[in-house]
């Protein structure tokens, strides 16, 4: 007689639920440059809108540490 070998119900739901979470998870994007006039902003938000135009949520921030604290 041959066994069935099924795999435990809890553990697939386990894994599902795990590449669930993954799939929902955001990404963090950081563009760098060493001076100014290189291309950061342009390449910055030129990636935003093609995510954009896939249907991603976009959120863009900004951090400014030249000038007076």
């Amino acid at each position: 007689m041959t066994q069935d070998v099924r795999p435990d119900p809890d553990a697939l739901l386990d894994r599902v639920q795990e590449e669930q979470a993954r799939a929902h998870r955001g990404r963090f994007k950081v563009f760098l440059g060493a001076v100014a006039g290189v291309g950061k902003t342009y390449a910055m938000l030129q990636a935003a809108r093609e995510r954009k135009a896939e249907g991603v949520d976009v959120i863009v921030g900004w951090v400014d540490t030249h000038g007076p604290s």
